[in-house]
């Protein structure tokens, strides 16, 4: 049976996951794992706080008890990674977050990665999780579009916005490589490495990147 990975966009937002599910067209691969993109209905309309992250862990946690026996690997679609360890505590199946997934890609990519935020308010919440992961020292800069996730769908403004930060990162701040720091953005990702000329990381394609490798060789363990 091939293998299936599901990747769940832990706001309501369909119009999200459906920016999602677009941008897995390369890694829908013949012969390959097979990739669903689902809403999580129980999610706010975009997760912009540390208590919107909080918030849906238990209604994560819910889903996956349900959908567990039906997929080899889970991607949560939000680079807050709510409930990533919960999730890997409650399943030995593989669960991957696109926040550190993206991050450690942008690391094989360049030596100083400048990430760009929806908001002012979630820099502080990221700074943490690089902490926590080791690699603050990698970081050039965040810088917020100033943009809340429902903003995203307007493409002008939100562009504009993408670009100005990333000239700023990349020309005042010396990052060699971006990482999209929304969900929501992956829309805007080929565009913008086109005009900035440095690379531009989708977190989630990152993630389901790695979602594939790890369900193709094998790397965990099976229940027993």
């Amino acid at each position: 049976m091939a293998e299936k990975i599901l990747v769940i966009n832990p706001n309501s937002s369909e119009t999200v996951t459906q920016a999602i599910d677009a941008a897995m067209a390369p890694l829908r691969i013949e012969g390959g794992p097979s990739i669903k993109c689902t809403t999580l209905a129980e999610g706010p309309p975009g997760i912009e706080s540390q208590q919107d992250a909080d918030r849906v862990i238990a209604p994560l946690l819910g889903l996956l008890r349900r959908e567990e026996r039906n997929y080899d690997a889970f991607v949560l679609a939000c680079y807050s990674d709510p409930g990533l360890f919960s999730m890997r505590e409650a399943t030995r199946k593989p669960v991957l977050g696109i926040a550190e997934c993206g991050l450690f890609t942008a690391c094989t990519l360049g030596q100083k990665f400048g990430v760009i935020a929806i908001l002012r308010k979630a820099i502080p919440r990221h700074l943490r999780y690089l902490a926590a992961l080791g690699i603050s020292g990698r970081l050039a800069a965040e810088m917020p579009l100033d943009l809340g996730v429902a903003q995203l769908s307007d493409g002008p403004r939100t562009f504009a916005r993408l670009l100005e930060v990333g000239q700023a990162l990349r020309d005042s701040h010396g990052a060699d490589v971006l990482v999209l720091g929304c969900a929501g953005m992956t829309t805007y990702r080929q565009k913008l490495q086109a005009a900035l000329k440095i690379p531009v990381v989708d977190p989630t394609q990152a993630a389901v990147s790695m979602a594939i490798g790890r369900v193709c060789l094998k790397w965990h363990v099976a229940a027993e």
